[in-house]
Order: C-alpha cells, then sequence, then structure tokens
C-alpha cells in the first residue's frame, strides 16, 4: 500500500478492484480548499477511462508488473502461445490482449507482455510487421491515377490495400496499430 502523493503517471493501481494503467496525475491546490491529486486512469481490461481525485492522504495499491519481451509460438484456440526467451518457459496469453493486431502476429515474432502476479493483463504486438504477400491481383497497364490501391492478402490471411505495384510475393511492412501498408521491403 502507498500513499496518493506517491503514485506516478504510467504506475498501474489496483482501483475499485479492477487494475488501471495511471495516464495523467496532476496535483491541485485550489483557492483555500485541500490539495488532491487529479487522475486519468484506463480500465487495463475494458479500456474504459476513469477520472478520480484523490486526496494527499489517501491509500492506494500499485500493482506490481513485469513487462518482458516474449516470443509468439502459435494460436492454441483463445490463446496465443509466447515462450519467455531466458527460461523457455511457455504462456497462454488471451487473444483479446492483443487487441486488432493480434492478426498480424507470425510465428516467431517478438511481443510485449505485462503479468500481474502470474495473470497476463496487457499484450501488444511490434509497431510495424514484415509480412509476404500470397495473394493480389495483377495491376492493369496504364491504371497509374495518384494514390490507386488495390487488394492484397497477407500471409496470415488479413486482407489490407496497398499501391498498384505491389505484386505476389513482395514482403511489405505493415503498421499493426491501424492496418494500413508503410513501405515494400527489399
Amino acid at each position: 500500500m502507498a500513499k496518493a502523493s506517491e503514485v506516478k503517471t504510467g504506475n498501474i493501481l489496483r482501483f475499485n478492484g479492477e487494475l488501471v494503467a495511471v495516464e495523467e496525475y496532476i496535483h491541485r491546490t485550489p483557492g483555500n480548499l485541500r490539495a488532491f491529486y487529479q487522475a486519468k486512469m484506463r480500465n487495463v481490461r475494458t479500456g474504459k477511462l476513469v477520472e478520480y481525485r484523490f486526496r494527499v492522504d489517501e491509500v492506494v495499491e500499485i500493482a506490481r508488473v513485469e513487462t518482458n519481451d516474449y516470443q509468439y509460438l502459435y494460436e492454441d484456440g483463445e490463446y496465443f502461445v509466447v515462450m519467455d526467451n531466458n527460461t523457455y518457459e511457455q504462456y497462454n496469453i488471451p487473444k483479446f490482449l492483443f487487441g486488432d493486431s493480434a492478426r498480424f502476429l507470425k510465428e516467431g515474432m517478438s511481443v510485449i507482455v505485462a503479468f500481474e502476479s502470474e495473470e497476463p493483463i496487457m499484450a501488444q504486438a511490434p509497431k510495424s510487421v514484415e509480412l509476404e504477400v500470397t495473394y493480389t491481383e495483377p495491376a492493369v497497364k496504364g491504371d497509374t491515377s495518384t494514390n490507386a490501391l488495390k487488394k492484397a492478402t497477407l500471409e496470415t490471411g488479413v486482407e489490407i490495400n496497398v499501391p498498384l505495384f505491389i505484386n505476389q510475393g513482395d514482403k511489405v511492412r505493415v503498421d499493426t496499430t491501424t492496418g494500413d501498408y508503410i513501405e515494400r521491403v527489399k
């Protein structure tokens, strides 16, 4: 247990029985009122934003979170199996923790997972990944209007929009947060 004055932006707190990540933490001293801490916190599981005012002497529980790099091995039903590169231990991580970026995961990729007392609470795929185009229609000669895009299927089965010059077998870099094409990889 810690006092509210010891909390910092980035801490994970156990607040009302839920884990929340502190996004903004400001000390306020309004006029002739008592000082307090204004906190904006995001629920780790649901993503819901919570605002709360902590008294200066209020007791809070700072969760002990361990974040580490893991190697993604394979998909197992509703879980992704990842391996710790140092101990070779394997963990089942629920798919929903990765969000939309889960569709870009390929075996052998490095991912970041945060655990709070042996329970995975957050998971993050790389910001961008390099994937091979397994299928795309050939571009029609002369069809080169500005920013023309076509559909392409990647090796993970995801379909994205790519420029016309991308061919089957090319490797492309994709932003995992938006699903947008970034560039062709040589």
